[in-house]
């Protein structure tokens, strides 16, 4: 700032000698003076003005008069000033203030939106003269007590740099700004608006609302503009929401076609549809400046922040580029009497205010004769009332309410350091109270009231509530005419879900569009699919995969798919879930009934085969190999074709322990019995001397006691397994995606392979004996019928067991029935239909005789 303030000394030394005005005197002068005994000094941002484009030394090479150059009035600023006036007029009414001792009195300055011009206003407010003169002050009387200024940070900040040599007492009216809080570099500086710190949640709840993901930035290039982005950056992550580009603005006009030049492109040829526009009307000015008419032809939505008025514009005809923008404004109380103040203003009313008849002809489209015409030519008998709403609002805006408690603040604390030196001594009729700047700051700090609608004002940094938003819509219509209308409102600090309210039926979206337009990098992912971010993108971009096997996503725009309950299946879109249905080797459907079938059939021929032996069994063929030993062989093959019925139905505990113990019973005592036929063959034959002891192995209960000894050893096995870990009843939810079946777990897997290899070692030993007597001479050769009974029985088991891993559920029952009726069935076909054939079709064969003709 000292670069700057040291140019504008060096730029006007010229003319510190020089008498004459200057060619914009008017305009550097008090705009708007008001006779009091304590004055308020003013700077409010009435006009705008071209800033001189020359930086660095090119600064030194213009006149100062020549920077003197287009000034356009900011017509709806001068509610400001008016509130200003009201604030004063109805302080000097009122009896209580001031103790009608003193009156209070104001002069109001232009604020240029410029580093130069805002210092060379208040180094000529602190002269008191036409003429600028550092450091030196004309006033003694007339001099302001306080400062109300700052419509914008960087002008509090631009002025706060010379008020602060002189302590004077500067209050912001403008935005809160955290940075002007810090007294160790702005002692003497107050702010008197409300806080904004949660105006980001409001504005990403206007975001989530709408399904807005994909919004652009335009904030600030300042620290102000970067908290909001810092906030609002912070909130959008939760809700997965991205900024595609943020622009900063220069909070300088100087700059101006610069910075067109660089974000205007860019807003414009952007994709995005949704921009939150952050900042204060001074500020984002440079957007209505700088609009290209192809601009109109982008629809967009604006949101925009509570300290820009929308309805501002340099030009008539531009508002329409922004209808349909939501904007948050801070909700102010109307007070008692303004808008009938303003009803009645008019420049007969205040005949010697210059720049109410400058405002006036300005507004009434009569610029062209300030300057010539007499005042009753200036729409004398118009109204305010009557102006567009982009050129003067009858409502109260924000920044005019907290002017109209500035001046209150300024002069309660006036009346409370009266009343402190009144106690201490009296003055003197006619005696002026003039008290220094500096003595204020103590009774401003603790300044503490209520205002006339009933608000608590405060100036510490404490005291500052947070404000609270009407969300507004800007319409502009075909005709010219505009209005806000109001949609929503969003109050922080209240519970969740009554802090923030919108009215879908109230918004008028663009003419094109019947809803809410889309907001977002990607299309949605609907149900079924899941979203795939995209390297090196923001997370609103992405792309939509299906659904993993086994899971669903049943809403939009999912991240993760999710599996089912275990009692439920994907459907085939994979959005939601579907109850399993429960399965079992039920004897109702076609493959249980036929298993069924064929086990009972096996047993009934099986028994056939036995009542045959049983008739026959004095004959040769039935005697032969051990008569008792056919009879139990054929006895657990009736059982083996009958157990596999209990691996058919609804399991239950019962069905699960006698399925996998019976199976291994008989089919123990099947094998144990041909290993005992098998190895009594043997016997018979190696046992040949007459006389020899050795004939004593070839007693029928040598046979019997292998039978028993082996089943003994399963049986024993089968009680192991039982009492450790038995099987029980099961439900398998994997196996079938669509399936609940019901099954027996086997408990002890350890126990069930220990009962199936007990009878596959058996089934080798009795293959093994039998192949060895395969070449025995044998009427019957039924060392053959064995050797390839247990060829076919071995081979079964042994494709059994992959077969059975790699099955699951009802499958692997129906794999263990099968071997169970293919094994039995395949000893039942090897060992005793040749017998049967022989007994029933060739009895002559099954005669003593006839064994004796074939063994010799």
């Amino acid at each position: 700032m000292i670069p700057v303030f040291l140019v504008i000394l060096l730029k006007l030394s010229p003319s510190l000698n020089k008498t004459e005005k200057p060619l914009c005197f008017l305009k550097t002068s008090p705009s708007l003076s008001r006779d009091g005994d304590l004055v308020i000094g003013s700077f409010l941002p009435m006009h705008s003005v071209e800033v001189n484009n020359n930086i660095g030394s090119g600064l030194f090479q213009s006149h100062p008069d020549k920077s003197c150059r287009d000034y356009k009035w900011l017509h709806k600023n001068y509610q400001q000033v008016l509130a200003l006036v009201f604030a004063v007029e109805e302080i000097n009414k009122d009896p209580n203030l001031l103790s009608n001792i003193s009156t209070l009195g104001f002069h109001v300055y232009n604020a240029y939106h410029s580093d130069e011009t805002t210092l060379e206003s208040s180094l000529r407010w602190m002269s008191g003269q036409g003429q600028l003169i550092p450091n030196y002050s004309c006033l003694w009387q007339d001099q302001p007590v306080a400062i109300i200024g700052g419509a914008t940070s960087a002008l509090s900040v631009q002025m706060g740099t010379i008020l602060e040599l002189y302590k004077f007492p500067q209050i912001s009216y403008g935005p809160f700004d955290s940075i002007l809080s810090d007294k160790t570099q702005f002692p003497s500086l107050y702010q008197m608006a409300q806080r904004d710190s949660s105006l980001h949640h409001g504005i990403v709840r206007l975001l989530v609302k709408f399904e807005w993901t994909w919004v652009g930035l335009v904030t600030t290039d300042d620290m102000r503009g970067e908290e909001f982005l810092w906030n609002l950056r912070g909130d959008m992550i939760k809700h997965d929401i991205c900024l595609a580009y943020t622009e900063k603005l220069p909070v300088s006009e100087r700059r101006h076609t610069e910075s067109h030049d660089m974000f205007m492109p860019r807003i414009m040829e952007s994709s995005v549809r949704v921009i939150i526009i952050h900042g204060d009307t001074e500020s984002l000015m440079i957007l209505r400046y700088s609009q290209p008419l192809v601009y109109f032809t982008l629809w967009k939505v604006w949101i925009t922040t509570s300290h820009w008025d929308i309805t501002m514009r340099a030009q008539w005809n531009d508002g329409h580029s922004f209808h349909g923008a939501l904007s948050f404004s801070q909700m102010t109380k109307e007070i008692p009497g303004f808008k009938s103040f303003l009803r009645t203003v008019n420049p007969a009313k205040y005949p010697k205010d210059p720049l109410l008849k400058d405002f006036w002809c300005s507004a009434f489209k009569n610029l062209e004769k300030l300057e010539n015409e007499e005042l009753n030519e200036c729409s004398p008998n118009a109204s305010l009332e009557t102006l567009p709403l982009h050129i003067f609002d009858m409502t109260m805006s924000g920044l005019s309410y907290t002017i109209y408690n500035s001046v209150h603040a300024v002069a309660r604390a006036l009346h409370e350091m009266l009343l402190m030196i009144s106690e201490r001594e009296s003055l003197r009729d006619g005696e002026t109270w003039m008290p220094q700047p500096w003595q204020l700051h103590n009774f401003l700090k603790k300044i503490h009231f209520h205002n006339s609608v009933g608000d608590q004002v405060f100036l510490d940094n404490t005291g500052n509530s947070e404000a609270h938003y009407d969300i507004l819509e800007y319409l502009f219509f075909q005709n010219g005419t505009e209005t806000l209308v109001k949609v929503g409102q969003f109050i922080p600090n209240v519970p969740y879900g009554q802090d923030f309210t919108i009215c879908n039926e109230a918004i008028v979206w663009d003419s094109f569009e019947s809803k809410a337009p889309q907001a977002v990098c990607s299309d949605s992912c609907g149900p079924g699919f899941r979203k795939t971010l995209r390297e090196g993108e923001p997370i609103c971009c992405f792309d939509c995969s299906s659904c993993p096997e086994g899971e669903i996503s049943n809403q939009m725009n999912m991240r993760h798919c999710m599996k089912c309950p275990e009692d439920e299946y994907p459907n085939k879109e994979r959005d939601h879930c579907l109850p399993k249905t429960i399965t079992f080797l039920d004897i109702k459907e076609p493959l249980g009934m036929t298993l069924a079938c064929v086990a009972l059939f096996f047993s009934v021929l099986t028994a056939l085969i036995l009542g045959v032996f049983v008739k026959f069994r004095d004959t040769a063929i039935v005697k032969a190999n051990n008569r008792a030993l056919s009879y139990t062989l054929l006895i657990s093959l009736t059982f083996c074709f009958l157990c596999s019925l209990l691996f058919i139905g609804h399991p239950t505990a019962a069905t699960c322990l006698l399925r996998q113990t019976t199976f291994g019973v008989v089919f123990t005592v099947a094998v144990s019995s041909i290993l005992g036929k098998t190895i009594l063959v043997v016997l018979a034959f190696k046992v040949t001397k007459p006389g020899s002891r050795n004939k004593v192995w070839l007693q029928p209960r040598v046979s019997n006691c292998i039978v028993l000894l082996c089943s003994g050893i399963q049986v024993t096995l089968c009680g192991i397994w039982l009492g450790i870990s038995p099987p029980f009843p099961d439900t398998d939810m994997h196996s079938e995606p669509n399936q609940i079946i019901i099954e027996c777990n086997e408990g002890s897997v350890i126990g069930f392979y220990c009962v199936v290899g007990y009878i596959g070692f058996l089934a080798v030993g009795s293959f093994t004996v039998a192949f060895l007597a395969r070449s025995l001479p044998d009427a019957f050769n039924e060392a053959k019928f064995i050797t390839f009974s247990m060829l076919v029985f071995c081979s079964v088991w042994v494709s059994f067991l992959p077969t059975y891993q790699s099955t699951k559920g009802k499958a692997m029952v129906v794999v263990e029935i099968f071997s169970i009726l293919a094994s039995s069935a395949g000893l039942l076909g090897c060992i005793f239909i040749p017998k049967c054939y022989a007994i029933l079709l060739r009895p002559v064969q099954n005669i003593q005789e006839c064994i004796r003709n074939k063994l010799n």
